[in-house]
């Protein structure tokens, strides 16, 4: 529904006409008119019968010879006017950042999550360590930017969120849109009970003895060893477990009173709270949108990074640190030929910038439209890959400290993967530090830091997607909307709380959403580059930028892409996961519950197209046709200025 409002604009007596003092986009009229600016003039002295924005004039313009009507009282022919009408929609602007550096920052947080601190040193040096920066780079070139980049120039020229924006591209894979909400419902799931086990460890930490430190808890066990650095008397064995191990399984987790999945357990009341006080804290910085959480992560993201460099630095200067960092980076060339190192590398670079998650397309969608993503794109994941190589020295200095202090090597010491090496081994290693108290609370705030960026991020994803689906039921009642999203959350993560939740976790981690979101991203990229047309999306980007993509990234979107992402999906059919935790070896019956979690995100995709085919009219080479078209609507910047001659 448009309103039209008109303007008139007067020839000066000497036959030109007053020039615009500037323009805008998106509809404003030239010289920062307004519909209330009834006196105001407007330019159309451009040659050639057009108008300052370029827009050709409905008819000639042919200055008259003559008095104008003020000029002889009225008599005589009057001077040709220019009626400027102007079409405003009636619907609410888009919103967007406040600042270029929200955005930014939002990215940053969104790509540099737990992951980067647990999950990439770890692989570094499984994978041969320096050796692995050679695959990881590669990857990262070939297959993760041009696909963080693709998603970035989508969301910020079609202005929509992951599900409405597959009309102005290929209609039949709107279902990749649902697909992904779903897929981040279940990372909200289980991605949030870690910031709670973060929070549970947050508020141990504020005593003078931290509870990891000792044995003399009720939750210990006759194997607890409690291992300073000045207890050069007591010999580490293979059946001694650490304080710090016994407070993270058996005191935070619980996880021996329960067997298995078969018998989760009751609910923990202490993870419960934590939860709670987490998704209020999150809900607080979404409700109103990017105008509140594009100023949050201005302490979210960039806190970490000072907690990164302390703890580098302290690192650094302990005691067998350099037994650490060699271990981490001493190439291993040899394991360049294990196809093994490849997958992982691929897997790494994909999870860590995150395309697919409907999180890019949803932050881009409120830049200015000829904001320059291309630029954003290379600066933001140049700083997530910089952030993981930074985090290996960060956890491996501590490595090699605790492996000095227990006289091992520290590929023993670093046996322990995921969360556990962080409220594990880094655990331990803090609490044998100097000032133990304040290191272990810097270094959990950061990781509740890096986890609220990601959940954000996630969850605006999702209400970014429905409310540009669902705009006259869900604009006005976002507040609403967000608090029922968060509800179903905490709802959905209850199993998680309970005494087996360690388990949980780890089953939507290694099956419910790895899979399903590469075969999404897979999709997405076969509906853009050929379906929608690499050419014409080139175009688009040219339209926003002023330049299209290069020779490199075409072939990238065509072709390297698919292959890349395949190659992953390939390596996963073929080598799955073998998933053990706590000596708990997952049984047959829950991967299959976990392929089946995944598959019921990823059905959306082909049961929405066959939905659509059916409401679809015509014979069916029609139905198919239609329903690969982009439908008809603005490219770019809405211009909704007519311009026509009236006497």
């Amino acid at each position: 529904m448009e309103m039209k409002q008109s303007m008139m604009s007067r020839e000066n007596g000497d036959g030109e006409k007053d020039k615009p003092e500037g323009s805008q986009e998106n509809g404003l009229l030239m010289g920062d008119s307004t519909a209330d600016d009834k006196g105001r003039k407007v330019s159309s002295g451009t040659p050639g019968g057009q108008v300052s924005n370029g827009y050709p004039s409905t008819s000639p313009q042919s200055p008259r010879e003559g008095l104008t009507g003020e000029g002889n009282g009225g008599i005589g022919p009057g001077p040709l006017r220019t009626l400027v009408v102007q079409q405003t929609s009636l619907d609410p602007p888009r919103e967007t950042w406040s600042k270029k550096m929200d955005f930014l920052l939002s990215v940053i947080g969104y790509a540099v999550d737990l992951g980067n601190v647990w999950r990439f040193p770890y692989i570094c040096y499984q994978n041969g360590g320096g050796a692995f920066l050679l695959p990881y780079l590669l990857m990262a070139v070939f297959g993760g930017v041009p696909l963080f980049y693709m998603e970035l120039a989508l969301g910020q020229f079609h202005r929509s969120g992951c599900i409405s924006i597959w009309k102005h591209i290929c209609p039949i894979f709107k279902g990749i849109g649902f697909a992904i909400c779903i897929i981040a419902l279940y990372i909200a799931f289980y991605y949030n009970t870690v910031m709670a086990w973060a929070l549970y460890y947050l508020l141990s930490s504020f005593r003078s003895t931290l509870p990891w430190t000792t044995c003399t808890n009720n939750w210990n066990t006759v194997n607890c060893t409690r291992y300073l650095s000045t207890d050069m008397n007591i010999s580490w064995t293979n059946s001694s477990t650490s304080p710090a191990e016994e407070f993270y399984t058996r005191q935070v987790l619980q996880v021996h009173l329960s067997p298995g999945l078969h018998s989760l357990g009751s609910v923990s009341w202490q993870l419960a709270l934590c939860l709670l006080l987490i998704f209020t804290i999150v809900y607080f910085s979404i409700w109103k949108g990017v105008k509140t959480s594009g100023k949050v992560v201005w302490v979210t993201a960039t806190f970490p990074y000072l907690v990164l460099f302390i703890l580098l630095v302290r690192g650094a200067t302990l005691p067998g640190a350099w037994r650490g960092v060699v271990f981490y980076l001493k190439p291993d060339w040899e394991k360049l030929l294990s196809s093994r190192v490849w997958i992982d590398a691929a897997a790494q670079i994909f999870f860590s910038l995150g395309p697919g998650f409907g999180v890019l397309l949803a932050f881009a969608s409120y830049n200015p439209f000829h904001n320059n993503c291309y630029k954003d794109a290379l600066v933001t994941s140049s700083v997530n890959c910089l952030t993981s190589f930074l985090s290996g020295f960060v956890i491996f200095t501590v490595l090699g400290y605790m492996a000095e202090m227990r006289k091992e090597s520290v590929d023993t010491v670093a046996k322990d993967t995921g969360p556990s090496l962080l409220f594990i081994i880094y655990a331990e290693a803090i609490a044998n530090m100097p000032a133990a108290t304040f290191f272990s609370i810097i270094f959990f705030l950061m990781i509740i830091m890096l986890g609220l960026d990601s959940t954000f991020a996630g969850l605006e994803g999702v209400i970014t997607a429905m409310l540009d689906e669902f705009p006259h039921l869900l604009a006005k009642r976002r507040e609403w909307f967000v608090l029922g999203l968060i509800c179903v959350c905490y709802l959905g993560a209850i199993s998680t709380l309970t005494y087996g939740g360690a388990f949980v976790v780890k089953l939507f981690e290694e099956y419910a959403t790895g899979p399903a979101v590469i075969t999404v991203v897979f999709l997405e990229v076969i509906a853009v580059s050929w379906f929608y047309g690499t050419s014409r999306f080139c175009n688009d980007v040219k339209l926003m930028l002023g330049f299209a993509p290069g020779l490199f990234w075409r072939v990238c979107w065509v072709a390297i892409c698919p292959c890349f992402l395949l190659f992953i999906i390939y390596s996963f059919l073929r080598y799955p996961p073998v998933v053990v935790l706590f000596n708990y070896k997952y049984p047959f019956w829950t991967t299959v519950l976990g392929y089946c979690i995944g598959v019921s995100s990823f059905i959306c995709v082909p049961a929405y197209m066959v939905y659509h085919l059916l409401i679809t009219k015509g014979t069916f080479k029609q139905r198919l046709l239609k329903s690969i078209t982009p439908e008809e609507g603005p490219r770019g910047p809405q211009r909704d200025i007519i311009i026509t001659n009236a006497v």
